[in-house]
């Protein structure tokens, strides 16, 4: 999108008012928590469970806005759980192709905002199912754990328990500041966000059995910002134990997620403080949470995303990686075929295709025009298309090489290419966030002219989320064969209408992407 990345990739969603306690719940939906019991409401049409809005923090509202999560008060009685949450704090808007109403957020927003959904077949504390914890999306900025997309009544149909989460985004949860950096034991601050992932992963930890979960057997599932979120748990040092196995949908690539440093990132916040006319970390603490948001359509102030911050992260994740920090687990991560598409605007003259070689190849220009020529400027937008998605498989081969020199467990690397039916727009292809319905089992939650081929391809995706889930291997007796990587021989797996590993380009294109991250003109590499 033209106003920039972080809310080119939003994924982002409907939120509904906060649940209330129950008069009278039925006896065989009741789960007993840390904090209190809950009611569940069971679907008609499966034998799976939801419960809806679990508080897994206290509200951070006040003195606690802008502080690590602490735990929510305990209450007596029976809580029903059958409707979402509000979404946390952010601005919301209307549909901006490709992303229709089914991916955005319509509803209410607040700072009392820390809850979880969880979806179950066998509510039952001796079920012992393997969880998938998922991590939205929505450029840090957007986002929440309760759109219609994410329903996990027909994942969890095929035998797992699904949680989806909401965390703390744009200045509500990753400002930094002197003062919040003074307040905090650990010299710290920033990445609240992350913070409230690894409160919702710790709540899993100490409940999710009551529910039919598996705490020795969690998945963390994370796309676009929720990749990159996955990405900084697998680091961080606060997140480890807390999961078996990760999945990053867009986002885990040998470019990396760029972060300020802390005392970079203190100087966003100062500056955003004196904005707002407030001298201190109490006069920003004072203002309405409504005031703190940006005007809708202005795009103009600070973009407040992860930083290097000490604590949750004590170096950048490539640092942290590279000294095999963090969670030994088993990981997948792969990208969309039209992922490209987020590197900016479309490109239209050949002048305009030069220059855009010239600013992210630098002294390598001249060799990727030749390898992706543009003869006509009707070419132009094939030839930019080909080249991103030869960048991103060897961008996700090389971070997977890298990490199998330091974890010895083994990754799977994916490359989606089913563009869902869409005969009004087939320019967007196999868009950023469109391989979600296919996982979760949802094309029915999109209106499109739905094929065979699309519930095959769900059936074989879900199939390796489900498999990966159970044991860390996405391999089942039903699917193809996915290959972990082996660096010996470079390869990807295709899931679409054909589904099979493919050898990465050995020629000369794939010699100049190792070449290129390798070198420093990399440093300009686009996320997609």
């Amino acid at each position: 999108m033209k106003h920039g990345l972080e809310l080119a990739i939003c994924l982002i969603v409907l939120a509904a008012p906060l649940q209330q306690v129950a008069a009278a719940p039925a006896p065989d939906s009741i789960v007993r928590t840390t904090y209190g019991q809950f009611s569940g409401h069971k679907d008609p049409h499966s034998s799976v469970t939801v419960f809806r809005g679990i508080p897994f923090a206290a509200p951070p509202v006040g003195a606690l806005r802008w502080r690590p999560p602490v735990a929510s008060a305990p209450w007596k009685g029976v809580r029903k759980a059958d409707e979402f949450a509000a979404s946390c704090m952010q601005s919301v808007h209307g549909d901006f192709l490709p992303w229709t109403k089914e991916f955005l957020v319509q509803g209410q927003t607040s700072e009392d905002c820390l809850y979880l959904n969880v979806w179950t077949p066998r509510p039952s504390a001796t079920a012992d199912l393997p969880v998938v914890v998922f991590i939205h999306g929505g450029g840090f900025s957007e986002g929440s754990g309760s759109i219609p997309l994410y329903d996990g009544t027909n994942l969890a149909g095929t035998g797992l328990v699904v949680v989806t989460i909401n965390y703390r985004m744009g200045v509500f949860g990753f400002l930094a500041h002197p003062d919040l950096t003074a307040e905090s034991s650990h010299h710290a601050s920033g990445n609240y966000g992350f913070m409230d992932q690894i409160a919702a992963l710790r709540w899993v930890q100490s409940n999710i059995r009551a529910f039919g979960g598996d705490p020795r057997r969690v998945t963390i599932w994370g796309q676009s910002a929720g990749a990159f979120s996955v990405g900084a748990l697998l680091v961080s040092p606060e997140a480890k134990g807390l999961f078996q196995h990760a999945i990053a949908d867009s986002g885990l690539g040998i470019a990396g997620l760029p972060m300020h440093g802390l005392s970079d990132a203190e100087e966003v916040g100062v500056q955003f403080a004196s904005s707002h006319h407030a001298h201190s970390i109490g006069e920003l603490r004072a203002l309405p949470a409504g005031d703190l948001l940006p005007r809708p359509g202005d795009y103009s102030g600070p973009r407040f995303g992860p930083d290097v911050d000490g604590w949750i992260l004590p170096q950048s994740p490539g640092e942290l990686a590279a000294h095999g920090v963090g969670s030994e687990v088993p990981v997948i991560t792969g990208y969309q075929a039209n992922d490209g598409m987020l590197s900016g605007p479309p490109i239209h003259a050949l002048s305009d295709y030069a220059a855009m070689a010239h600013r992210l190849y630098g002294s390598m220009a001249d060799e990727y025009l030749t390898l992706y020529p543009a003869q006509s400027e009707d070419k132009i937008g094939a030839a930019a298309l080909e080249a991103s998605r030869d960048r991103e498989r060897a961008s996700a081969y090389l971070w997977a090489t890298q990490r199998l020199k330091n974890y010895k467990v083994p990754v799977y690397t994916y490359y989606f290419d089913r563009a869902i039916p869409w005969p009004q727009h087939p320019e967007f292809g196999a868009f950023h966030s469109g391989e979600l319905p296919y996982f979760f089992r949802n094309l029915a939650a999109l209106d499109r002219p739905w094929e065979p081929d699309d519930s095959q391809v769900s059936d074989t995706a879900s199939s390796y989320l489900r498999e990966f889930a159970k044991s860390g291997n996405p391999n089942g007796p039903r699917t193809p064969l996915w290959p972990a990587v082996d660096p010996a021989h470079p390869a990807v797996m295709e899931i679409g209408v054909r589904t099979g590993p493919v050898p990465l380009d050995t020629s000369m294109r794939f010699a100049f992407w190792i070449r290129y991250f390798n070198s420093p003109e990399s440093k300009n590499a686009p996320l997609f």
